[in-house]
């Protein structure tokens, strides 16, 4: 059974909370950032569908303005279709259409300043346009992308992957804190799986991966090396034997991280989590 590189980062950031989740089944009540993050990849995996369009729509010569203007008009179309498509989740968590709409806008907005500025500097070096361009066109830029790996027994969707001819880069897009320096464990160690799950996948090394931490505007870069592939097989094997396991791990060590934990009651009320336990036998 393959798990999901999401349950790599759960892991390290709390092995009671996914037990919890995974062995007992309990559900955390719908939160503000886990609906607006839901939201924001079902956006971008739309935008990655359509960039063909966008790109081979190009036909004459286009200043950067005028590739901003076309992806900031097609994509603020998406934004507010999806956010009516999902107008009940969002009022679920308590928050206002509007509000998910000035929330998310800078981000999307980023999203279209980033690919507008990629066919832009590739135009200008190459004088490509239509389909030509989009044959050619170096780096692509890849967004939500499914991944499995039968090595490491992991599957998983990658935020983005930048195309470019000699190899593939893995990109985390995050919203939240960001640490003042290197990146969030959990983050680190998503990186590094997406990269060797896509090296095993393209037959090619990946030398390196970035999250982009989206509220900072700051984007923070990590090495690849082969000897990664085994603390990364280390922890599949651990969280396999948690999920198979019938004794929930010890407490978080971190009492900050239960702050905002939706299963936090549960999680130290020993009796509630006995009875749960005994109707698994």
């Amino acid at each position: 059974m393959k798990i999901s590189v999401s349950m790599l980062s759960s892991y390290l950031f709390c092995p009671r909370k996914l037990f919890l989740q995974r062995v007992l089944a309990l559900e955390e009540p719908p939160k503000e950032s886990i609906v607006l993050g839901s939201l924001r990849h079902e956006i971008y995996d739309f935008i990655n569908q359509q960039e063909e369009k966008i790109v081979t729509s190009i036909k004459d010569k286009a200043q950067y303005n005028d590739l901003i203007a076309i992806y900031k008009g097609f994509y603020s179309r998406i934004l507010r279709e999806k956010i009516i498509k999902n107008k009940s989740r969002i009022k679920g968590v308590n928050l206002d259409i509007v509000d998910v709409f000035k929330k998310t806008w800078p981000l999307i907005l980023g999203e279209a300043e980033t690919r507008a500025k990629n066919i832009f500097d590739f135009i200008q070096k190459y004088n490509l346009y239509g389909n030509e361009l989009w044959e050619r066109l170096t780096p692509k830029i890849i967004s939500e992308q499914r991944v499995e790996s039968d090595e490491l027994q992991l599957r998983g969707i990658i935020d983005r992957i930048e195309v470019y001819e000699n190899g593939y880069v893995p990109i985390e897009l995050k919203t939240g804190k960001m640490p003042k320096e290197g990146i969030w464990p959990g983050h680190r160690i998503q990186i590094i799986a997406y990269a060797m799950m896509l090296e095993e996948r393209f037959k090619t090394q990946v030398k390196e991966g970035f999250v982009n931490y989206l509220d900072a505007k700051e984007t923070r870069h990590i090495v690849i090396n082969p000897f990664m592939k085994e603390e990364i097989a280390n922890l599949v094997k651990e969280i396999k034997e948690l999920l198979k396991n019938q004794e929930p791990p010890g407490y978080c060590e971190n009492k900050n991280k239960c702050t905002t934990c939706g299963l936090k009651e549960t999680c130290y009320n020993e009796a509630e989590v006995s009875t749960l336990l005994s109707e698994l036998q």
